[in-house]
């Protein structure tokens, strides 16, 4: 009996902190779900049980599946969440509680493909080196673009990149900028979609940075920097990740950059302008003075589209899963792993009904 209550209290922790991270009261959520507002506090307070049905309306008001609600967290995402109180109820809180229930969420469907044989995982790339400072940071993005064969070229696409080094990426309508977490043998993470195409690739990039030097609980710089100190690192692992330093060698050669030639980079390597400036100034080929003066105002996209010769290469724009998550989801419902509408569900908006062809076509015959 004592394990079955515990459920239940976990259970109703895990109902009212999707229902905080919504903003959502007990008594909209309440009427939403046709419960008495008083019976809605009992099963938050694991006192009062749940059946199927209310089950249901609950993850379907909450905006989270019915799994999510039963199963318990990552063990993971349990050591470092902090749980919403009415003290601690803030919009960035529940953007954060947004990103790790997304988090739990995309976790649970990358194990079901690799469970169930159709998703093939990639080894999980992580530095061998102690990172304790943004300069170790850097040499970590330099040595995972080594790695991957990069060399100092652009990357394609960072979502296909992150995969490739073991991580897999969803890109979500959500709050926030981006979280991820590594559980057993899997890493995943979530970019918001909020703000351009560019400043989700940062997000990834940053997010992989987690992975490659390591989880922030146990590494060396997680015991002895401060959190906002390991964001700087990662920041830096991104940057150079996404233009290295070495791209801009031929314009540290000639002595002089101009801003139309940084803006050329920033298209090429589809960075933002503030990472393209931090970049030119870590390089020493401008100063903190000419970073602060072509700041403002930033190129227009004109100016980007020109650098390009007007030939647009969005990444992260309408992509949201990785292409090899996808080819794994498509391959999981032609085998009757899973149900047409579960494979609409697990690619989160990138196809539709309509997309998927009938199963009689004949092209899906033996």
């Amino acid at each position: 009996m004592g394990g079955e209550q515990q459920d239940w209290q976990r259970i109703g922790e895990q109902v009212r902190q999707a229902r905080m991270s919504l903003g959502v009261s007990q008594q909209d959520l309440a009427d939403r779900v046709g419960l008495d507002r008083t019976m809605l506090a009992k099963v938050e307070a694991g006192t009062r049980r749940v059946d199927g049905v209310e089950l249901a309306r609950l993850s379907r008001a909450l905006k989270v599946s019915m799994e999510y609600l039963i199963e318990p967290r990552p063990a993971v995402l349990s050591r470092r969440a902090v749980l919403l109180t009415e003290e601690t109820d803030t919009v960035a809180g529940r953007s954060s509680e947004r990103l790790e229930i997304a988090l739990a969420e995309w976790l649970r469907n990358v194990r079901q493909l690799v469970s169930i044989g159709t998703l093939q995982t990639h080894p999980v790339r992580q530095y061998p080196h102690a990172v304790t400072s943004e300069a170790d940071a850097r040499q970590a993005a330099r040595w995972l673009r080594q790695q991957m064969g990069l060399d100092s070229e652009p990357i394609g696409s960072i979502m296909q990149l992150c995969e490739r080094a073991g991580q897999w990426v969803l890109v979500a309508d959500l709050p926030g900028d981006g979280a991820s977490l590594i559980d057993g043998d899997l890493a995943v993470a979530v970019v918001s979609t909020e703000g351009d195409p560019g400043r989700r690739r940062t997000t990834a990039a940053h997010e992989l940075g987690h992975l490659v030097i390591g989880d922030e609980y146990s590494n060396d710089l997680g015991v002895s920097a401060s959190r906002a100190d390991r964001e700087l690192v990662i920041d830096a692992f991104a940057a150079e990740l996404l233009l290295p330093i070495d791209a801009l060698a031929s314009a540290r050669a000639a002595g002089q950059l101009t801003r139309e030639v940084l803006i050329n980079y920033a298209a090429r390597y589809r960075t933002s302008w503030v990472l393209a400036l931090r970049q030119a100034e870590q390089a020493q080929i401008i100063d903190a003075a000419t970073r602060s003066a072509w700041s403002s105002p930033r190129p227009t996209r004109a100016e980007f589209m020109e650098a390009l010769g007007w030939a647009p290469q969005p990444d992260l724009a309408a992509v949201r899963v990785p292409p090899g998550y996808a080819h794994a989801v498509i391959e999981a419902w032609r085998g009757n792993r899973i149900t047409r509408v579960r494979a609409i569900e697990m690619m989160y908006g990138q196809i539709t009904d309509a997309d998927l062809p009938e199963e009689t076509d004949p092209e899906l015959a033996p």
